[in-house]
Formats: C-alpha cells, sequence, structure tokens
C-alpha cells in the first residue's frame, strides 16, 4: 500500500497508486446523487452520466451514495445496493468505465434521518406514508429540522449491527460488480455522520456521549467492511471535517478520527464539511474546504482528497502541487464539463491520450 505522503505528486496529472489500484491522475467524479433510479436499480441515465465522465480524462469516477438498504436511501431516486439484483446494471457501468481508463468507485451509504425525502425537484422534504415515505432511524429521536421534520427513531443495538451488517454485504455485492474503489459516506449529517457528531447524538450508551463512543459505530463498521473488501484495493471514508456550528464537530476532532480510521486499513480520507444541521453557518468561497484536507493529510499522515468548489485548472493542479490534498473531487463543475480533465490538460500543458473515437478533435 502506497500512503507515503514524502512524494505526494508532482502535478494533477500524476498518477496516484493507493493499495494496487493507479489512478492515470489525480481528478477525480465526486459521488453526486441524480436521484433517477427506481427500487434503486441504475438505469441508462446513470451509465451515460457516469461512464461520460470516464470518457473525459478522471482518474477515479464514483457512483453516487449508494443504500446499503431501501430505507438508506435518501429519496426513493436514489441508487441501492441491498440486493443481488442491483449488482448487473451496475457491473455495466463499473465494466464501462474501466474500459476507458478510469478507475471505478462507488459510494456506499445510509442517509439515516435525512432519508425519506422528496425529490430535490419536488421540494426535498420529507414524505409522508401516504406519500411512499418510510421510517427514519437515527442515533438519537432528533428530528434534522427545516423541511426535514421527521423525528427518526432511536437506533437499538440490533438497529446498529442490522446496518453494519447491510454496509458488510453491500460492500461483498460492490466487489462482485467490479468496483475498484469503495467509499464509507460518514458526510452531511447522513446515518454515520450523525453518530460522530455532538449536535445529533445524544445516546447514553456505547455509542454516544465520548469522542470513542460517538465514532464506535464507524470504526465497527470499516472494520467491518475492511475484512471483507479485498486487501489489494482502496477503501475510502467520506467525512464531514467541521460542523460549521459552535459545539458540534470539529478538525481536530476529524485528524484524529482519520489516525482511527487509518489503524482500521482505511487508505483515503475524503474531507467535506456541513450538513449535519440546517442552521449551519458555513463560509463559501473557491476552495473553502481544502484547508481541511490539507490539515487532515498532515495531522495524520494519511493521503486526503479535497473537495469544495475546485473549478480551475491552475487551482486545482495546485492543490496537489503544494500538498494540501492527494486527489482533487469535483461536483459541480462535472455537471457543467463531462470533458473537464481534458480541457484542464490543455491548459496546463499537458495532453490526454483520447479515445479512438474521438481522436480526430482531440
Amino acid at each position: 500500500m502506497e500512503n507515503d505522503l514524502k512524494d505526494p505528486g508532482p502535478h494533477l496529472f500524476s498518477p496516484l497508486t493507493v493499495r494496487s489500484v493507479t489512478l492515470r491522475n489525480r481528478i477525480g467524479v465526486s459521488p453526486m446523487c441524480q436521484y433517477s433510479a427506481t427500487d434503486g436499480f441504475a438505469n441508462d441515465w446513470h451509465f451515460v452520466h457516469l461512464g461520460s465522465r470516464a470518457v473525459g480524462g478522471a482518474g477515479l469516477v464514483i457512483v453516487e451514495a449508494t443504500g446499503v438498504a431501501p430505507e438508506g436511501r435518501i429519496t426513493p431516486g436514489c441508487l441501492g445496493l441491498w440486493s443481488n439484483q442491483h449488482i448487473e446494471p451496475l457491473a455495466r457501468i463499473a465494466a464501462f468505465m474501466k474500459s476507458h481508463g478510469a478507475v471505478a468507485g462507488i459510494q456506499i451509504a445510509h442517509a439515516g434521518r435525512k432519508a425519506s425525502a422528496a425529490l430535490p425537484w419536488n421540494g426535498g422534504a420529507h414524505l409522508s406514508a401516504a406519500q411512499g415515505g418510510w421510517e427514519t432511524i437515527a442515533p438519537s429521536a432528533i428530528a434534522f429540522g427545516g423541511d426535514l421534520t421527521k423525528v427518526p427513531r432511536s437506533m437499538t443495538a440490533a438497529d446498529i449491527a442490522r446496518v453494519q451488517n447491510d454496509f458488510v454485504a453491500t460492500a461483498k455485492r460492490a466487489l462482485t460488480a467490479g468496483f475498484q474503489w469503495l467509499e464509507l459516506h460518514a458526510a452531511h449529517g447522513y446515518l454515520f455522520s450523525s453518530f460522530l457528531s455532538p449536535l445529533s447524538n445524544h445516546r447514553t450508551d456505547q455509542y454516544g456521549g465520548s469522542f470513542e463512543n460517538r465514532t464506535r459505530m464507524l470504526l465497527e463498521s470499516a472494520r467491518a467492511v475492511r475484512r471483507v473488501w479485498p486487501d489489494h484495493l482502496p477503501l475510502a471514508v467520506r467525512i464531514s471535517a467541521i460542523d460549521w456550528k459552535e459545539g458540534g464537530w470539529q478538525i481536530e476532532d476529524s485528524i484524529a478520527l482519520a489516525k482511527l480510521l487509518k489503524a482500521e486499513g482505511v487508505d483515503l480520507m475524503d474531507c467535506s464539511s456541513g450538513g449535519v444541521v440546517p442552521d449551519a453557518k458555513i463560509t463559501v468561497a473557491p476552495g473553502y474546504q481544502v484547508p481541511f484536507a490539507e490539515k487532515v493529510r498532515h495531522g495524520a499522515n494519511l493521503p486526503t482528497a479535497a473537495v469544495g468548489f475546485i473549478t480551475e485548472p491552475k487551482q486545482a493542479d495546485d492543490i496537489v502541487r503544494s500538498g494540501k490534498a492527494d486527489l482533487v473531487l469535483l461536483a459541480r463543475q462535472f455537471l457543467v464539463d463531462a470533458y473537464w480533465p481534458v480541457h484542464a490538460a490543455k491548459a496546463l500543458g499537458h495532453k490526454l491520450p483520447p479515445p479512438p473515437q474521438y481522436a480526430r478533435a482531440w
């Protein structure tokens, strides 16, 4: 496993090796929910959306948050991998992405108290049972707030064990589907994240209270997943590096968590922020989350991915060159331009080899 931070790579278009997997460059497609699945099944939209970014030159393409259980979806339109029947359409996508030079990644997730929501273009509020909604679960019976008004059921020990088993089973299916890179979603106020933050976790048992207890759910899950996810393949975790609210999770907590996850075989921390409470005061600016990736990277001596309004080629290149992160993950910019790596390479004096179908244009 390559976790040596002394040589982070000279530029954006240097390869990055994590365990046995080598990315052709340091550009990744961040997992972005498309809200376009039926009963969790990937379809032609997902194939085109993800496949075009692989053709466009990304080194890593991560499939959106994929539910480990039906009730773990954010909306009824979110992807799932809770059954063997979900494998085949995702395997088709993974195979296509790999055939065009991208590493195929997938983020597996449980939405917790933010589940059972309407599609964003239908308002995004919690769905009632009559609207097709379902019961939500969380560490504590505290509603998220805003339009997400459902009070979740506080999870029992049996619930915790069941969800952990769901993550393990889903990881196995992701492997069967041909994915090479697995990410656990522990950010943005979803289930793992809500265990981590004292703002959403008011438990008094072994899964609440102290830092040690609040991190237990994620650490146990990562340990269990690492046992079934092959040693030669990378395991990443996305976190909210800070809650952006007093009394919440702080960057020092993220560094401490990264050290613990590293000991469990996690290879990279994907450093986002916020999403735990609706009234967080977030200061948004280009690259505003990059300092979190830098602090975790150097504080825990663990590779990181930087996210958050990374839009310009030089900006992305500087993040890698300066050792602030090992990888940049772009979201909105990839929605604007599926071929952003091609255009970034030209801007920075590099050239990506085109697929033969596009050779005359590139």
